[in-house]
């Protein structure tokens, strides 16, 4: 506490100096809750900065790659990123939480189309990579820094459109690599047929492919979920097991001969069990039949559908709003329409699942252009938030403005990957780049990087509060930083006698 008592005769005079005096303590605050913001030397975007919430701090590492998308550690510590050109190697530099990359490397070279999927083996000796069409496995040096002796593990899933295929291995069942692919179109109508193997989520046991040759995605391994139309982003979550995903919905419907595509469907947070077969695998989401309810009030003929809800674009004797809701999974959670959520990641405590909004493109108010969390409760792995609420996201960096995203430059974040310090690494692809946030003490008073903390229901701009108490409490993060470290200034007139008190 800083006390400022002027006892001088002139109450006016008094006053003056007791102004300046305050506004030198504010201004110096300021400058130091910036000074602890940035970081010397560091990149700049050529757009504008994204903003952070309070409480984040976001830093700009790396710039002019080629379309960078997945992410993951070497056992050293080396970053591994895939990319147009490749996989591409990084050294990570910590300076005092200051970070910057070194060493790039061109690990593989993109003559197969590695562009997306990346995973490493517990012992960090084999790196998994996906084509459009293959699941590769390569030997990994990373005291060498190299990689050799190329297989082919899971073959024959290859289509347009939605062609990239994520990858991811399991913690609880390391011999398990869960493998993504999404639909051939908008509205593909094979993907109704669990045969053809589309728009599905497959699991694979890498310790025992076959002998006879790769296997083939649409016949073999183990079916997690189908009906999925695009789920780029899948996770495990650390403590349960269970395993998500997070799905783009179809564009441009029309519900009873009326648009509904701005608001409707919502894109998806999906449930998919466990891998230790506790629960059901290989349910059916409903796509392209049943799509998830985002804004029940713009749906036409919407009878009791709410939130979440699963419902029909017609009705028929075989798909209506009725067996949608009762022969299809609904969405654990669902978000804004077409703000394209590419990735999940997990904290290690599992108490926030980070998901990347890439933004739309097929909206009239574009969305997205993000990186949230959502409150997830690390004892039972599910998230805070009843499937009926669809605001359930804190963000954590967006832009200023998305509704030029379209037309010109701004973040549109897509892999996501944790360190063992909690900081979150995001790439940008459209821009090339890399970013890093960090939590900590960070307010941003005069606007510059941050905005208020707030649970967010659309493109971040909008603030709206949460029904939800243990869901604010779990989404909150350090807002009160400036408040106990800022200055009230209280000017009071006591008996001819000033006073300047700073808290």
């Amino acid at each position: 506490m800083v006390r400022l008592v002027n006892r001088a005769s002139s109450p006016v005079g008094a006053a003056a100096a007791a102004a300046t005096a305050a506004l030198s303590l504010l201004s110096l605050a300021i400058t130091g809750s910036n000074a602890q913001n940035t970081c010397d030397n560091a990149l700049k975007p050529n757009y504008a900065f994204p903003i952070a919430s309070n409480g984040w701090r976001a830093q700009l590492i790396a710039g002019g790659m080629s379309r960078p998308r997945d992410m993951i550690w070497d056992t050293k510590g080396a970053l591994l990123v895939t990319e147009g050109t490749g996989v591409t190697y990084f050294n990570i530099v910590d300076n005092n939480g200051c970070i910057s990359v070194e060493n790039k490397k061109i690990l593989v070279n993109d003559t197969e189309n590695y562009n997306h999927g990346i995973e490493i083996s517990p012992d960090g000796k084999v790196l998994y990579l996906s084509t459009p069409d293959q699941v590769h496995a390569w030997d990994y040096d990373a005291d060498a820094v190299s990689v050799s002796n190329r297989r082919v593990i899971v073959t024959n899933m290859y289509n347009e459109d939605h062609y990239t295929r994520t990858l991811l291995l399991s913690s609880k069942r390391p011999d398990l690599l869960l493998v993504s692919r999404g639909s051939a179109a908008n509205m593909d109508e094979l993907s109704a047929s669990k045969e053809e193997g589309i728009a599905q989520i497959r699991a694979f046991n890498v310790s025992a492919v076959p002998s006879s040759g790769p296997y083939d995605y649409p016949s073999q391994g183990t079916l997690i979920g189908w009906g999925l139309r695009n789920s780029v982003g899948v996770a495990e979550h650390p403590v349960t097991g269970g395993i998500y995903s997070v799905e783009n919905s179809a564009d441009g419907l029309h519900r009873f001969g009326v648009d509904i595509h701005n608001d409707n469907p919502g894109e998806e947070l999906n449930f998919h069990g466990y891998l230790n077969g506790s629960l059901p695998e290989g349910r059916n989401y409903g796509y392209p039949v049943c799509f998830s309810v985002y804004d029940p009030s713009l749906l036409p003929e919407r009878g009791t559908l709410q939130v979440g809800n699963n419902f029909a674009l017609e009705s028929g004797d075989l798909v209506n709003d009725e067996t949608c809701n009762r022969d299809y999974e609904p969405a654990r959670l669902t978000f804004t329409a077409h703000m394209a959520p590419l990735d999940i990641k997990f904290t290690s405590r599992g108490d926030r699942g980070f998901i990347s909004f890439h933004g739309s493109w097929n909206r009239d108010d574009p969305q997205g252009y993000k990186v949230s969390y959502v409150p997830w409760d690390e004892r039972t792995g599910e998230p805070v938030a009843e499937s009926t609420n669809n605001s359930a996201i804190v963000d954590v960096l967006r832009n200023a403005d998305s509704s030029s995203c379209s037309q010109k430059g701004c973040f549109r974040p897509a892999g996501l990957l944790l360190d063992a310090k909690g900081r979150l690494f995001v790439t940008s692809d459209h821009q090339g780049e890399i970013w890093v946030l960090d939590e900590g003490d960070y307010t941003y008073p005069d606007n510059t990087q941050g905005g208020d903390d707030q649970t967010q229901t659309g493109d971040g701009a909008a603030e709206a509060s949460t029904s939800s108490p243990a869901m604010r409490a779990a989404g909150r993060v350090a807002t009160e930083g400036w408040l106990m470290m800022g200055l009230t200034v209280v000017f009071s007139l006591v008996g001819g006698v000033w006073f300047v008190v700073a808290y």
